[in-house]
């Protein structure tokens, strides 16, 4: 184990904040990924005045923030994990911010969900820029036709959302990630995690979706 490893949250999240500063102004949103990370952890990065959260898993953020709600009303929840189209309802009343809108079958659950509810949250539409065929999101040259489709349904579709793969450089998914929110008209990227937010934030990123860089490596079994 290193010294960094022993860190606690709040000084993970202060270098973190600081490395964003220094690599963009203004600096990216920090987006905390709680998934996973025990109620112990959840309460001292709320203690730091950390507001802004992630999460991949709808009935695991339900559990986690629903009873958290009413003590902290600023809270915004953004979800940030593949959404089945049965679960539309329940995310758009727990959630802030949908950020993985990446078919015209999921935009019609939304819409219906967010009219029943009467929440009209910002979306986001995930973006393969890989064109990985087992991950999640819309490819590039198909975004311009699910950006009218969601229009069209009434959805406030705000910016864009990727993940780059594992195995090559962030950068170039970054620039075209960029590249496609300026041709559409769109302000906010949400591009960026714990091994490539400083290099995210350079690219005009204006949310980062950290996780392990302020929490620490997880020990499994």
């Amino acid at each position: 184990m290193t010294d960094t490893d022993t860190l606690s949250i709040a000084k993970r999240r202060e270098a973190v904040l600081a490395e964003l500063s220094d690599a963009a102004s203004p600096a990216p949103q920090l987006v905390a990924v709680t998934k996973t990370q025990p109620d112990a952890a959840i309460d001292e990065i709320l203690a730091t005045g950390q507001r802004v959260f992630g999460e991949n898993r709808v009935q695991e953020a339900e559990a986690r923030w629903s009873g958290r709600r009413s003590a902290y009303p600023d809270l915004e929840l953004h979800l940030i994990g593949p959404l089945q189209t049965n679960k539309a309802e329940i995310a758009v009343r727990l959630f802030d911010v949908i950020e993985t809108l990446d078919r015209p079958k999921l935009a019609d659950a939304l819409a219906k969900a967010m009219e029943k509810v009467g929440r009209a949250l910002p979306v986001l539409i995930q973006v393969n820029t890989g064109e990985e065929p087992q991950k999640a999101g819309v490819a590039p040259h198909e975004l311009q036709q699910l950006l009218q489709y969601a229009r069209d349904k009434g959805l406030d579709v705000q910016g864009l959302m990727c993940i780059p793969p594992v195995d090559e450089p962030a950068g170039p998914h970054f620039a075209l990630l960029a590249k496609l929110a300026k041709e559409a008209g769109l302000s906010v990227l949400s591009m960026g995690m714990s091994s490539d937010y400083a290099t995210a934030a350079r690219f005009g990123s204006t949310h980062v979706r950290v996780g392990s860089a302020l929490f620490g490596p997880r020990d499994y079994p």
